[in-house]
């Protein structure tokens, strides 16, 4: 077992891992640490604690300090002149009329490096853009380019909930998502519906994944047909997978009629490896495909 802190740099961004060494650091606290990109200024997001040798990456680097006031009157330093930095670059794209549109710009804390990030639908020569920006700035000059849901994640927004996006809140990695994961949890399989901000299909899909599955697993299929508790039989015309009910057609007295059920009340066998026909165009069966492959292709390294 090892001793470390988890070190964020941005907003919701991926935690690493530092050495404490014998520093009184705890949750919120600012500290200097050294990574590959030079010296930096993150936040502690947890308090010391122990993990496996196996969950950290060697070396281990230390934690230089505990942040000063000076430091982070530089960090505020830092994010002022990243606003001018994004107006230039903004200039010199238009002035270079590179097919390619700004997200952010980020300076390392020591200043040794300003990076750039930016969205484009194919390569882009920007050699010229870097001299022109290096010249202006008198140090290192990198430009990364993202995808669209790392733009969503910097830029951040409100999503169809009503709520501000997970990727730009808590979200610290993205995670697969699939359309297999709205077909489980009832939802409209319109590509429109289940797409984000990003025009990926959605972060949440995945949060209630494992308690639908287990749900679903409890329940008949519609069109499977199922024996109640008062000896009725029929087909099961829907579910509802919260309240585990399920409805079901009966014949009673020749005339047939929709009966609900708590899922305890039925005796049925499910049919397995049953294809679950999508309705859905097949236009927007291609779209909803395209939303798959498309599904973490890029992502945003924040060291």
């Amino acid at each position: 077992m090892v001793k470390v802190i988890g070190v964020r740099f941005r907003t919701a961004g991926k935690i690493y891992f530092f050495d404490p060494l014998k520093f009184d650091i705890k949750k919120g606290d600012n500290v200097i640490v050294e990574t590959a990109r030079g010296i930096e200024f993150g936040t502690v997001v947890g308090d010391p604690k122990e993990v496996e040798n196996n969950k950290v990456i060697q070396p281990l680097k230390p934690v230089l300090r505990i942040a000063t006031e000076k430091d982070k009157e530089q960090e505020a330093s830092n994010k002022i002149k990243e606003r001018e930095a994004f107006k230039i670059c903004l200039e010199k794209i238009r002035k270079h009329k590179l097919e390619m549109k700004l997200i952010d710009a980020e300076y390392t804390f020591d200043n040794n490096k300003v990076l750039f990030y930016f969205t484009a639908d194919g390569r882009i020569d920007f050699r010229e853009l870097v001299k022109d920006l290096a010249a202006v700035f008198k140090t290192r000059i990198e430009l990364r380019q993202i995808g669209v849901r790392d733009e969503t994640k910097i830029l951040g927004g409100i999503g169809i909930c009503g709520r501000p996006l997970c990727c730009h809140t808590h979200l610290s990695e993205f995670i697969p998502v699939s359309i297999k994961m709205a077909k489980e949890q009832n939802l409209s399989l319109n590509p429109t519906k289940i797409s984000g901000v990003c025009g990926r299909l959605m972060c949440c899909l995945k949060h209630e994944e494992e308690t639908y599955e287990e749900l679903n697993r409890k329940l008949p299929e519609v069109g499977d047909f199922v024996t109640a508790d008062d000896g009725l039989k029929g087909e099961v015309q829907s579910v509802n997978v919260l309240r585990q009910l399920v409805k079901v057609i009966v014949e009673v007295n020749d005339e047939k009629e929709i009966h609900e059920y708590k899922v305890e009340q039925l005796r049925f066998k499910r049919k397995h490896n049953k294809n679950t026909k999508m309705d859905v165009s097949d236009a927007e069966l291609k779209e909803l495909e395209k939303l798959e492959k498309q599904e973490g292709k890029s992502k945003l390294n924040d060291n």
